[in-house]
């Protein structure tokens, strides 16, 4: 068979789930289509020149408001590609159940030809261009960073907007991901990396999942390879063998393979490729240009960097027991028939990815509500618990020590609320997805059971509309 480009491989899995729904083709066919995709093509004077940039913003779904989804610099940037991703976003945020529609956007552009200077210029042009579309918007349209943006880029956009509307009280949660002076949330860079972390603790905490994966046992010893190490692979990497015990023994990057069979430290070798040093040089394992280190055995693969890295070429060749699908569509659709077919776990990319899009929603509702989290009850809890803990030492003849009263006494703050809505979120997506296939055995697999939960969920939307 022929490969299919990302979109089609976004159709296809959309259709299997489909087609064990007893939902009218016109209603299918209004859920699946990319409701409206807009170019905009500008010009910023640069170096002496004026150089032509072309951005797009793809809104998926608009059945719930605002749409969700990040903004990506990188040349490979199309139509095709904003509105595969948008898609995905409608089908995750209905799967984790989150008051969004589906969106995305890019720029086609290489941000390392240009400096910092350069690319505010051509971001805060970009915001004008998108922000008297209301393609950024509060209540409209809620981008977020992605592959080649960044907190820099968030602060950047959110200041345009504020310059162009002067007197909307919203204005800051026109974007997610901001810095937290400029009312971003603690834990969203993290975010999606924990989510990946949530969503394989919670796999191990099943026996019957773990042996349709004939795995066994926690996360502790488990071998994995990383394919990308930039801000969702190393913090997952860094968290499931930091607190998790796990041996990342192969981390694929762009200037070569790190392998090391004892387990990778992943924070100096993240360290080593902030340095500017060639990879080479890093001492912590075997470094090599190896193209097939996809295949290397593990327990655990996890694609962490761009869609379509296993396809149809190489999908014979994995030999993991379970993919954690970090990147968006890193699995093509033949792809994925053949790692069925081998019998390869895959928990899909809508829910494994969903940390980023979950902790955007704290930050959209933080910056809609102008508090943050822990602000209300933080002090009232710590004295509760106070108060029960010397009524114990005073009354019930009980001592604790210093250690357990502070942990105990102290009350939540907004890290720890965002983690801790982060893995409910995440605990109950999988839920779903488990329940589903409980209840529906013929839908086999994971990624089919969350086309099929957030298909029914817009459905449902659109059928109380009369649809």
């Amino acid at each position: 068979m022929k490969e299919l480009n990302f979109s089609q491989s976004v159709d296809v899995m959309f259709n299997r789930a489909a087609s064990y729904m007893d939902l009218s083709p016109k209603l299918l066919e209004k859920i699946r289509v990319c409701n409206a995709t807009y170019t905009v093509r500008f010009g910023v004077k640069l170096r002496d020149e004026v150089h032509t940039f072309t951005g797009y913003r793809a809104i998926h779904s608009e059945h719930k408001e605002p749409v969700k989804g990040g903004i990506r610099y990188a040349l490979s940037v199309n139509q095709d590609e904003v509105e595969a991703l948008a898609a995905l976003m409608t089908y995750k945020t209905a799967l984790v159940d989150l008051p969004f529609g589906g969106s995305k956007g890019g720029l086609c552009i290489d941000p390392s030809k240009w400096n910092a200077e350069e690319i505010e210029r051509i971001t805060r042009r970009f915001t004008f261009e998108l922000a008297k579309r209301d393609l950024i918007h509060p209540s409209q349209n809620v981008p977020a960073p992605d592959m080649g943006t960044g907190e820099r880029e968030m602060a950047w956009m959110v200041d345009e907007y504020r310059r162009l509307n002067r007197t909307d009280i919203d204005s800051a949660a026109c974007v997610t991901g901001k810095p937290v002076h400029l009312g971003g949330i603690n834990g969203r860079t993290e975010a999606t990396g924990r989510g990946v972390q949530y969503i394989a603790q919670e796999f191990f905490r099943h026996n019957d999942d773990k042996k349709r994966a004939k795995l066994r046992g926690d996360l502790d010893g488990k071998k994995i390879v990383v394919q990308g190490l930039g801000n969702v692979g190393y913090h997952a990497a860094k968290f499931l063998s930091e607190e998790d015990g796990a041996k990342i023994i192969t981390v694929i990057e762009r200037d070569g393979v790190v392998r090391n069979t004892k387990g990778i430290n992943i924070e100096n070798l993240k360290q080593h490729m902030i340095s500017g040093e060639p990879l080479a040089d890093f001492k912590g394992g075997k470094v090599s240009t190896d193209a097939d280190a996809l295949s290397d055995e593990c327990d655990i693969l996890i694609p962490a960097a761009m869609e379509g890295v296993i396809n149809k070429s190489n999908a014979h060749n994995i030999k993991t027991k379970l993919i954690i699908e970090a990147a968006n569509g890193p699995v093509t659709a033949i792809a994925d028939k053949v790692l069925r077919d081998k019998g390869v776990v895959i928990i899909p990319d809508m829910l494994a990815n969903a940390g980023g899009v979950v902790v955007s929603y704290f930050e959209w509702v933080k910056n809609v509500n102008h508090i943050r989290f822990g602000r209300l009850q933080r002090r009232r809890e710590e004295n509760k618990a106070t108060l029960l803990l010397d009524a114990l030492e005073d009354q019930g003849g009980l001592k604790f020590t210093k250690k357990f009263r502070r942990d105990y006494v102290d009350g939540a703050e907004e890290l720890d609320l965002v983690r801790a809505g982060l893995d409910d979120t995440m605990r109950e997506g999988f839920t779903h997805i488990r329940d589903l296939l409980a209840e529906k055995p013929e839908l086999e697999d994971y990624r089919t059971a969350a086309f099929y939960r957030a298909i029914d969920d817009i459905a449902l939307h659109y059928r109380s509309l009369g649809l």
